[in-house]
């Protein structure tokens, strides 16, 4: 099912313009609008899978904290509205037209990307409600990326980096960390969770060259063991939370009226749809989640019994789907791959050779997901966020 969107007059598909990075557009717009990202100070969230939960959880904590804080995440789920949160909650969508509307004339002046265009709304949006502070997730990589033309980001938050964008960022990890690590800067607090070892030389290679303070955190214990209450799931969320955490004590340095009680009421309730997220489809309990890389489909290999269950997988065309499957799946495994609506993707028949037996997904999402919860175990859908937007209105209701 395809759900019509509201903004397709004034945000172009990113298919047409595809992946074109670089800061000098999204400056010189800036400059045009009177610098309006210079009215608040900013966190900024790089890495590969995690990025979204740490931003989420910084911003809950300073809001918690009773800052006005904003947030700007990428991609969404089923509303661009969901990308720039204000201290009210998202943005509404007639707000968002209205101010895309504006835009208009200086998108097409500047030649903006569909990326850059709603980062300059953002950051309009973030400077003309007064927040104190906004917490940004880099769209793609770091060294380019339009939030890093912020010029006020005081704290860096590095969630695990991993072989993903390799047509963008490089073909090794240590390319990859290269243009992730490019974001720090002199002055600034950056912080990290566990990484693997050639992307802790880079990181810290990095931070010694560009004077930034960068500090390592080990993952918070479970809330059985002493440690905070987690509103997000998984054991990938106990290393975002201490990354989040070590963010949340860095702004207080910095003068930030951050309490101990806030970090946990923060991380308590931050909660980021799509991730290990529990669903039912006619009252048949399901597990979706985002996968989309290699190292985010290990995580979520690890999160599971080991047992056989169904899996219905949806993989754009630029990832590495055989490897993605090679971390996610286990003898005995019964699995469909289904086209994503509107991108191009997999099919079953080209990874047949890396999974013999594998079935082709039907063109209806509902019959897939009638076949996936007629299994004994906890059936998972996931390889995409595109996924998991197509299939969240055909869910049950939550309450």
């Amino acid at each position: 099912m395809s759900i019509p969107d509201p903004f397709s007059e004034l945000i172009a598909p990113f298919s047409r313009r595809g992946v074109d990075l670089g800061l000098k557009r999204i400056e010189a717009a800036l400059a045009e609008l009177g610098h309006p990202e210079r009215r608040f100070r900013a966190v900024q969230v790089a890495g590969t899978n995690g990025k979204g939960s740490i931003a989420t959880m910084v911003e809950r904590i300073a809001t918690a904290a009773g800052l006005r804080c904003g947030l700007y995440t990428s991609p969404h789920l089923l509303s661009w509205c969901e990308r720039i949160r204000l201290p009210d909650g998202a943005i509404g969508e007639d707000a968002l037209k209205a101010l895309l509307q504006r835009l208009q004339p200086l998108a097409l002046r500047h030649d903006l990307t569909p990326f850059e265009l709603i980062t300059v709304a953002a950051f309009v949006a973030f400077a003309e409600a007064e927040v104190d502070l906004a917490v940004l997730e880099v769209g793609l990589g770091g060294r380019l990326d339009a939030t890093t033309v912020h010029p006020r980001r005081d704290v860096l938050a590095f969630a695990n980096i991993g072989l993903d964008h390799v047509e963008h960022l490089g073909p090794t990890l240590e390319a990859i960390a290269h243009e992730k690590a490019a974001v720090m800067h002199p002055g600034a607090i950056a912080v990290s969770g566990p990484q693997a070892p050639e992307v802790t030389a880079v990181l810290q290679a990095q931070a010694t060259a560009h004077g930034c303070d960068l500090r390592w955190r080990t993952p918070v214990a479970k809330d059985t063991e002493g440690g905070p209450a987690l509103g997000l799931h998984g054991a990938l969320q106990r290393s975002n939370a201490a990354v989040a955490i070590a963010a949340a004590e860095a702004l207080q340095e910095t003068g930030w009226p951050i309490t101990e009680a806030a970090i946990r009421r923060g991380l308590q309730q931050a909660r980021w749809p799509g991730r290990l997220e529990r669903r039912q489809f006619r009252g048949q309990a399901l597990l979706i989640d985002g996968a989309h890389n290699p190292p985010a489909a290990a995580a979520l290999r690890q999160e599971l019994q080991p047992a056989q269950r169904r899996w219905l997988i949806g993989m754009q065309r630029h990832k590495d789907a055989p490897d993605l499957l090679r971390h996610l799946l286990e003898p005995g495994d019964q699995v469909r791959v289904v086209a994503l609506p509107e991108h191009a993707s997999w099919s079953a028949e080209e990874l047949a050779p890396v999974l013999p037996g594998i079935q082709a997904g039907s063109a209806d999402l509902r019959e897939n997901l009638e076949w996936l919860v007629q299994s004994e175990g906890l059936p998972v859908a996931c390889g995409s966020l595109y996924l998991v937007a197509a299939l969240l209105p055909l869910l049950d209701p939550t309450d």
